[in-house]
Parts: structure tokens; C-alpha cells; sequence
């Protein structure tokens, strides 16, 4: 009898001097098993450097992931992240991104959709050392069932880095009356001439949007899930390799139809209004 299974994958990837690279990072599993995966990548961006990371982690709803991305910028270097989680019972995403010379520039952006009893921590750290930094990140959640969603994630400014640019934002969907959501954007500044933005916001679906597409033929079920669908493809747009976009597209639409959209609260009463209007 085969006992419980740990895998713990590390991966170093140093991108040299104004070199350009797309790395995939998928976690998959063919059964419903339980195991652990505590994942280690670390990138380094030499002058000039650009690396697209995409972390795709769709394992067992029975397993166990923990990763950690730690990522180091040199000056000019751009480094762009897609962390799509779908799978495990638990998961967590840790991503430290530091900005450690002029000019260095971030793009993260992720999206998370669970259901059932899953639980998705994603935890981002983004320091910002010196002048001309700049750093946007999007985080989308889709909550079924009893679901659980964490997001935190934190901007640190520090006094040199004068000319900042930073922009946070998290929005996350309950599709289900017991899905819930805890997200805590943070800013710390300690320089004076920045631009940094950060936001939150959590609620359901518009319900006059799924009364206009009830008026137009298509029953509640399905307005709810082509408009859960439309609230995620914001971040599947920014993905710029085709094939992997075509690939999350198909997922999170498979998803999608796996589990009810309509919250029980809403299944016996008449369309009322209800908070999220700006997901829409």
C-alpha cells in the first residue's frame, strides 16, 4: 500500500542580459488523490530582461499546494506573471516580486475559481527599491459552494524609490450563499512623488443584467454563467500567448458548467437588485 505523497519541485531561471523568455509552470493531476506539492521557483531578470511566467495549477481537489515565486529585477527588466488556480483542496500562491534597480517593471495577474469546500490563499509582495518603478496587478476570484478565497497583497514603496507607479486590484464573485472572501490590498509609502492606487471589492451578480438576458430568451442559469464567464475574461484577455489562453478559456468555461451559479437565496424570489453592479 503506497503511503501519502510529497513533491517538492525547485526551479532557479536566470534570464541574462536584455534576453526575452516564456516559462510555463503546470500543476496537474490525473486522479482525485491526495498529496502535497510545496513548489520553490526563483527568477532573476539581468538589464534589459523579459520573462512571462505562467503558473497553471488545476491538481486534485483531494491535494495539497503550497508555492513560492520569488522574483529579483535588475535595472529595465519587465517581468509579467499569469497564476491561474483551479484545483486542490487547499492551495496558497506566494509571489515576492522585488524591484531592485531603476526602471524595472511588473505585471501580475491572476485569477482563482473554486467551489465545493476548496480553499485559495493568494499572498503578493512587491518592493519597490529604486526610482521609475512600476507595478500593476489584477486579481479576479469565482466562489461556488462553500468556498473560501484569500488575497493579500501588499505594495512597499520604499524612500528611494521617488517616480513609482503602482496600481493594485482585487474584485471577487460569490456565485453561492456560503462562498466567502477575505482581501486585504495594502500600500506602505515612504516616498513622496509616487502614483499608487489600490482596491477591493466583493459582491454577486447584477441582477438587472440577468433580467435583460432573461427578456432575450435565455433562461437564469445560463445569464448567470455567461456573465460569471465575462466577469473572469478580463484577466484571461491579458494573456498573450495563444495557446495558453485558449486552454484557460476552455477551463474556466468547463468550470463553469460544473457547478450551480445561482445561490439559493435567489432561486425561490423575484429578481432583485443586488450589490456588485461595477463587475458588470
Amino acid at each position: 500500500e503506497r503511503g501519502p505523497i510529497l513533491s517538492q519541485p525547485r526551479v532557479l531561471i536566470v534570464a541574462g542580459k536584455n534576453s526575452k523568455a516564456t516559462v510555463i509552470e503546470s500543476y496537474v493531476s490525473l486522479a482525485q488523490t491526495s498529496y502535497l506539492t510545496n513548489a520553490v521557483t526563483e527568477i532573476i531578470l539581468e538589464e534589459g530582461a523579459s520573462v512571462e511566467h505562467y503558473k497553471l495549477q488545476r491538481e486534485s481537489e483531494e491535494a495539497f499546494h503550497i508555492g513560492t515565486t520569488y522574483v529579483r529585477q535588475n535595472r529595465d527588466s519587465q517581468f509579467t506573471s499569469f497564476s491561474i488556480a483551479l484545483g486542490a483542496k487547499l492551495s496558497r500562491n506566494n509571489l515576492n516580486v522585488n524591484l531592485d534597480q531603476e526602471g524595472a517593471g511588473c505585471m501580475l495577474n491572476g485569477l482563482y475559481v473554486v467551489s465545493d469546500d476548496q480553499h485559495v490563499d493568494n499572498t503578493t509582495l512587491i518592493n519597490h527599491s529604486r526610482p521609475h518603478g512600476t507595478s500593476s496587478q489584477l486579481y479576479k476570484g469565482l466562489l461556488s459552494g462553500k468556498s473560501t478565497g484569500v488575497f493579500s497583497g501588499k505594495v512597499f514603496v520604499h524612500p528611494d524609490a521617488q517616480k513609482t507607479d503602482a496600481h493594485q486590484v482585487n474584485k471577487n464573485l460569490l456565485l453561492s450563499d456560503q462562498a466567502n472572501v477575505n482581501t486585504k490590498p495594502q500600500l506602505e509609502i515612504l516616498a513622496n512623488d509616487v502614483q499608487c492606487t489600490h482596491g477591493a471589492a466583493v459582491g454577486q451578480l447584477d441582477e438587472d443584467a440577468i433580467f435583460y438576458f432573461e427578456t432575450r430568451g435565455i433562461d437564469r442559469e445560463k445569464a448567470r454563467k455567461l456573465l460569471s464567464f465575462g466577469f473572469a475574461n478580463e484577466v484571461m484577455q491579458t494573456i498573450p500567448l495563444e495557446t495558453i489562453r485558449t486552454e484557460v478559456n476552455h477551463l474556466i468555461f468547463q468550470r463553469l458548467e460544473d457547478f450551480s451559479c445561482v445561490p439559493e437565496a435567489l432561486k425561490h424570489r423575484d429578481s432583485e437588485k443586488d450589490v456588485g453592479d461595477e463587475f458588470i
